[in-house]
């Protein structure tokens, strides 16, 4: 423990040479409200005249009533006195409770009567559109008997089937009222526009239209159809001579259709125009590839002689399987399977199983 001199010196060498002199504030502190919702009060001033509480508010006038006037406020007070209900005053004053009816023509005699009833939540939440309709009453307590979602699932899978079954037994035989007879197409109709439709399921290629035609039913001259051809490029085939085109670039199949009406009556109306009929320019069918059919030979094809003689092969080997049958002759491996399988298995319960014999523990026996 160090002396009392020591720690005299110890204590004067901590304490600082220099006293350090407050710092001045540049901005004087001014008061800061915290947040609240209380309004700020402020100082007070001149009320306004006619304020409830100015020192010079001036009262109200009391109100003076006739002598008519009050003995008829004071009949009519006693006749509504006298129209009351003893017994419901007594059983309203043994509930302890306040506001009696002063008449007995408004139904309130049960206790039911003076519920008020809350708005249903589903009619409000349905809107205008279902007023009229019947309520469908309050959801039944859940007891946690009822199935899952998946087999709830499975319930309107099996609904829409039985649908679709409803469907082809009651309507659809009513389409044959809307059949018509084949009538081919004729020069005045040479486009054949096909649709595809996926039975109200909304998909992408709903609204595809393909059209076909052949250049050969628009009636025009040689030079004419050979331009045509020309200018449909990719889209002609050679083989069936038929040009092809589709459009799906719209949102619904009748202006899609109408874009192909619209390209193809700028195609005729091009190949009709003489200014240039592209006779230098020469047939390009390298896009496309025709198949190969091959036909089968006519010298491969079985010649009446040959197919007689093929039969009474047949029918030659088949007597001589029947003979080997009743002889016995002819092995038959379901029979020799049946017969053997027992003999098998006697013999093999008959012979002693061999006994593993285990050896030392973490080691395996050769």
């Amino acid at each position: 423990m160090a002396s009392l001199p020591r720690r005299l010196l110890l204590q004067s060498r901590q304490c600082p040479s220099r006293i350090r002199s407050r710092a001045t504030q540049k901005h004087t502190t001014q008061w800061q409200r915290p947040i609240s919702t209380t309004p700020q009060l402020r100082a007070r001033d001149d009320k306004r005249e006619g304020s409830a509480v100015a020192p010079e508010a001036k009262p109200r006038a009391p109100i003076e009533l006739s002598p008519e006037d009050t003995a008829a406020a004071l009949a009519r007070l006693v006749a509504d006195l006298k129209a009351l209900d003893p017994t419901v005053v007594s059983d309203e004053q043994r509930k302890g409770k306040r506001g009696h009816p002063f008449a007995t023509d408004m139904q309130l005699e049960n206790d039911e009567d003076f519920e008020i009833e809350e708005d249903d939540k589903r009619k409000v939440a349905a809107g205008f559109w279902a007023e009229g309709e019947e309520s469908m009453g309050q959801d039944e307590d859940f007891f946690g008997d009822d199935i899952t979602s998946h087999g709830h699932g499975e319930l309107d899978q099996h609904r829409e089937m039985r649908g679709y079954n409803r469907l082809i037994a009651w309507e659809m035989p009513l389409l044959n009222q809307l059949a018509r007879p084949f009538t081919p197409p004729t020069a005045a109709t040479p486009f054949r526009f096909r649709y595809t439709s996926y039975m109200g399921v909304s998909h992408p290629a709903a609204n595809k239209v393909v059209v076909e035609f052949s250049p050969s039913d628009l009636s025009l001259t040689p030079v004419s159809r050979a331009k045509l051809i020309k200018l449909s490029g990719p889209r002609y085939n050679p083989s069936t001579d038929i040009i092809k085109m589709a459009c799906e670039k719209f949102d619904t199949q009748a202006q899609n259709k109408r874009f192909l009406g619209q390209t193809i009556e700028a195609l005729v109306k091009e190949a009709k125009d003489m200014k240039d009929n592209f006779e230098d320019v020469p047939f390009d069918f390298r896009h496309h590839k025709p198949k190969k059919f091959h036909v089968f030979p006519k010298e491969w094809e079985l010649t009446p002689e040959r197919k007689q003689y093929l039969d009474s092969k047949r029918q030659e080997k088949a007597k001589l399987d029947d003979e080997k049958l009743y002889n016995g002759q002819l092995i038959d491996g379901k029979t020799v399977i049946d017969t053997s399988l027992p003999f098998l298995g006697a013999g093999e319960q008959a012979l002693a199983e061999p006994v593993m014999v285990g050896g030392a523990r973490g080691k395996t026996l050769r």
